[in-house]
């Protein structure tokens, strides 16, 4: 019987029925539901919550294997990445192309679009650093563009539009 469901969904996935992301949060431990923008959203064991902005390209991973996720890694559009530290143990981190955002506990939005990261702290602290640079800490409020150079990274309060807009792409 396991195997058989298992061929099924080898199947699905690889018709296309099932999303990518989809199986990748399934093998994390995540429920995986839409809401009516069609983001997808995970609820995962130990206080990790991530809502996927509709086309998002990401990957959860429990590299500690104690059955909640503890990375995402983001290719394309934006996540809203929600972790209860109460619950959670350990930090978690999103992992892009120009980026490394990492929390104990905290809510915050990544975006990776047109050869950038833009990280945007909606509560708690967010260290955010290059792959290979020096971190810059954001608080509520405040974000940071990462681009591939080797510039220092500059923390703004972002505008109130800017915050509206890129929350909004993630249902909030």
């Amino acid at each position: 019987m396991h195997t058989t469901l298992r061929n099924l969904f080898v199947a699905a996935l690889a018709a296309g029925l099932i999303p990518y992301e989809a199986a990748l949060a399934q093998s994390a431990g995540c429920a995986i539901s839409r809401d009516a923008g069609a983001r997808q959203v995970l609820s995962c064991p130990g206080g990790v919550k991530v809502t996927a902005e509709a086309g998002a390209s990401f990957r959860l991973t429990d590299r500690n294997r104690d059955g909640s996720p503890d990375s995402a890694s983001l290719r394309r559009k934006a996540i809203l990445v929600d972790v209860d530290s109460s619950q959670h143990t350990g930090g978690f981190q999103v992992v892009t192309p120009q980026a490394i955002a990492a929390v104990r506990g905290t809510q915050w939005a990544v975006d990776v679009a047109g050869g950038k990261t833009s990280v945007l702290v909606v509560s708690g602290s967010v260290a955010v650093r290059r792959p290979a640079g020096e971190p810059v800490v954001l608080s509520p409020g405040e974000g940071v563009d990462v681009s591939s150079s080797t510039e220092p990274l500059v923390v703004r309060r972002w505008p109130a539009p800017r915050v509206a807009a890129l929350l909004a792409r993630l249902g909030q």
